[in-house]
């Protein structure tokens, strides 16, 4: 599933002027959520008997550690830092960098952290599977020059290799696995920590109002018999998957402000009947209160 920060960064992207430096940090995320799902799609084919648990946020002893991919063999507990990077790297003095010589976060260096993490939590929680980790990079227009023999790293032309790695390990999963994986479920971070950290500040006023396409994000839209008709892609969707798409985004945005028709109606914009949104949200929500004191819930 696409991450809270994201989604928001999503909307902030089309409806707040980011600066250069947040949209960087949006289009970072936007990337590093892509190689996430493309490494997933592998996954989601493998037959041997495993368990997969994707994008976890964990703690131990008060300090906290993500694993994009974990799975769970009989033996052997694997965790994949995915990486999504594009273009020329040179890994030089144990450093990543790029060909114009910016070093970059060490990925060898986060899974290193998450293996000592996770070895930590194993312990508390009585586990006994060993562990292996590796960096993953996904995008098939990578290169990292000079790079290293001895390390954790799977390039693009070896995930082939490494699936069917995978699905040749001797596998064979009892119940205990089975509670390890919900376990370790149970104490994932629906929030991840460091989520809000990046995030751009805002006030509802700051933000563009109006019903954007659901396919283009485009503001160029129209109402026609009931339905929002975006002038650039041509995408049509029903007034009320629109308006209901609007209101996920206030609460998403603004979880304390109650959901009203005015509210909506201003979000909307380009919908010129209050009448119409009230009567789509009596519809799809709870109404509270009596009149110009109603919300919805």
């Amino acid at each position: 599933t696409v991450p809270e920060d994201l989604k928001v960064l999503r909307i902030l992207n089309n409806r707040l002027d980011l600066t250069a430096e947040q949209h960087k940090y949006y289009l970072y995320k936007e990337k590093g959520f892509e190689g996430e799902v493309r490494f997933d799609l592998l996954t989601e084919q493998l037959q041997s008997d495993c368990l997969i648990l994707n994008d976890l946020y964990l703690e131990v002893n008060n300090t906290s550690f993500q694993l994009d991919t974990s799975i769970i063999f009989q033996h052997t507990f694997y965790f994949f830092e995915i990486k999504n990077l594009e273009g020329d790297y040179c890994y030089r003095e144990e450093r990543f960098e790029t060909n114009f010589g910016k070093i970059i976060k060490n990925p060898l260096d986060q899974i290193k952290r998450s293996n000592s993490l996770l070895l930590q939590l194993f312990q508390k929680l009585g586990f006994s599977l060993s562990i292996e980790a590796y960096v993953v990079f996904v995008n098939p227009e990578f290169f990292l020059y000079q790079a290293p023999l001895d390390k954790p790293i799977i390039y693009p032309p070896q995930l082939k290799q490494l699936m069917k790695k995978l699905d040749n390990t001797p596998s064979k999963l009892t119940y205990h696995h089975k509670k390890m994986a919900d376990k370790l479920i149970s104490l994932h971070q629906v929030q991840s920590p460091y989520s809000n950290a990046n995030i751009p500040t805002y006030e509802y006023n700051q933000l563009r109002k109006d019903i954007t396409c659901s396919v283009c994000h485009s503001f160029s839209c129209s109402i026609s018999s009931g339905n929002v008709i975006c002038v650039d892609c041509e995408h049509v969707e029903s007034v009320e998957s629109a308006v209901l798409r609007c209101v996920e985004e206030i609460r998403r945005l603004f979880p304390n402000l109650r959901i009203t028709t005015n509210v909506v109606f201003e979000w909307c914009g380009i919908i010129d009947s209050k009448k119409v949104i009230r009567r789509i949200l009596k519809k799809n929500f709870k109404a509270i209160g009596e009149r110009k004191l109603r919300y919805f819930e």
